[in-house]
């Protein structure tokens, strides 16, 4: 993860690395904070990546790290919280 967020708890990291699972072209992207991308084109052989199904988007079936409110959603379930 990255920096921790004002309340002391890890924030999401914002860059992950997708992997084309028709040429295996790897390339690093800035995942959108607001937003699933649902589309993204490969850059190494142009083929459109769709998420699998039950991902929200492409990060989450193609990325090093799942897109951003999957990362909050994980760390809020690991965090027991106060008491």
């Amino acid at each position: 993860m990255s920096e921790p967020a004002p309340d002391g708890r890890s924030a999401p990291s914002l860059t992950s690395v997708l992997t084309c699972p028709h040429c295996g072209h790897a390339w690093a992207e800035t995942m959108p904070t607001d937003a699933c991308l649902f589309f993204h084109d490969c850059p190494g052989c142009g083929a459109r990546l769709r998420p699998k199904p039950g991902d929200c988007c492409v990060f989450c079936s193609f990325g090093s790290l799942p897109c951003p409110p999957v990362q909050a959603a994980r760390l809020r379930a690991a965090d027991p919280g106060p008491g």
